[in-house]
């Protein structure tokens, strides 16, 4: 029989990693992950790489260099994670090459500093495009209103992306409408639409956290009742908006060029409420051509006890639309909620920038 994660594989769904780490690398934790369960791909925000540097001594040799040469905490924050993910890229190209170019990748996020400022985000993303200099990165940028248009102009310079930090189902069709305007735009440019790929990243569980956060504070049965349905019930009514999107005579004229959708990803799917089941995120969101990128501990427990049973996505959309229009009934505003989630991500990842440069500023200060 198959183990969950190859049923899950064996579904459409592409199993990733969300971490990354100097130590997972040169013990080859990665690697025995891609041998041991199915994983295809790796992502990375400032929150993973902030914990990383805080862990062992992985980075010590690295750091010793960049404090000798007296760079800045800025050229040295880039000078880390790009090492990371120039690693991971490699590590992965087997399945980038096997895959064709759809899986095997990894993600490396602008600044997040600059998640409302377009021509900065634009400029990074380039910077960044050259310094890991591998054909299986995705450069990650946050689906803020001014992070559209730099979407638009990453893909139309023939650079991958992974758009990250969507929350509502509005900004999601923005999201493709970018990658849409994008693909264009390469393809007017001269490039090679089959060599541009991206995912968006669609937040799962955040959407519980704040929703239920809410239904607690009513406080009636019949709201306690509708808690952790929310996340999954704009997660399937985004697979909804995928489906339709993806079917337009704008996208058949792009694919009859050589582009390959842009698959939604299920980011943030580790259980926040203990209440809940610890791979809900996974199972009741199996759907062909979508990736669902786990922190170790998710991936871990799927492996172990999820029960994988086909598409748990497309039947159910009419499901989902009942219980948002419940959650409205109850009180919750939901264009309130993916506001609400869509600011605090940008600060929270902004934090854990500014965390991670307070953190190598001490290390290399040590070194030195």
């Amino acid at each position: 029989m198959a183990t969950p994660l190859q049923a899950l594989t064996g579904s459409g769904v592409a199993v990733w990693l969300d971490d990354i780490s100097r130590e997972r690398l040169r013990t080859g934790n990665l690697a025995q992950l891609m041998r041991e369960r199915g994983v295809v791909g790796v992502t990375s925000n400032p929150t993973i790489f902030e914990k990383a540097l805080k862990e062992g001594d992985a980075y010590d040799d690295q750091l010793h260099d960049l404090a000798i040469r007296g760079v800045s905490v800025e050229e040295a924050v880039r000078a880390v994670t790009a090492y990371d993910i120039r690693w991971a890229a490699d590590v992965l190209r087997p399945v980038y090459e096997a895959s064709n170019g759809v899986d095997g990748r990894v993600s490396l996020e602008v600044d997040p500093r600059l998640a409302r400022e377009t021509e900065r985000t634009v400029a990074e993303a380039r910077a960044l495009w050259w310094l890991v200099d591998r054909p299986n990165l995705f450069i990650k940028i946050p689906a803020t209103e001014q992070g559209l248009p730099a979407i638009t102009a990453a893909l139309a310079e023939g650079i991958s992306v992974n758009v990250t930090l969507i929350f509502s189902l509005e900004r999601y069709r923005g999201v493709m409408d970018a990658f849409m305007s994008g693909l264009e735009q390469a393809r007017a440019n001269g490039h090679d639409l089959h060599d541009i790929q991206s995912v968006a990243s669609f937040f799962v569980s955040r959407v519980d956290t704040e929703a239920d956060k809410r239904l607690d504070a009513i406080g009636t049965a019949e709201a306690k009742a509708l808690k952790g349905r929310a996340a999954i019930a704009n997660a399937r009514l985004a697979y909804e908006a995928y489906e339709e999107r993806f079917a337009t005579e704008r996208w058949r004229a792009l694919a009859a060029s050589g582009a390959a959708p842009q698959r939604p990803l299920w980011a943030s799917t580790g259980v926040k409420d203990p209440d809940l089941d610890d791979t809900l995120y996974v199972t009741e969101l199996v759907a062909p051509g979508t990736v669902n990128t786990m922190p170790e501990a998710t991936l871990e427990a799927v492996a172990d006890h999820a029960a994988i049973t086909g598409d748990t996505v497309t039947g159910g959309y009419a499901g989902a639309r009942a219980d948002i229009d419940a959650l409205a009934a109850a009180g919750v505003d939901y264009d309130d909620v993916v506001r609400v989630l869509e600011d605090e991500g940008v600060e929270k990842f902004e934090k854990s920038w500014e965390g991670l440069l307070a953190g190598l500023s001490e290390q290399l200060s040590a070194q030195a």
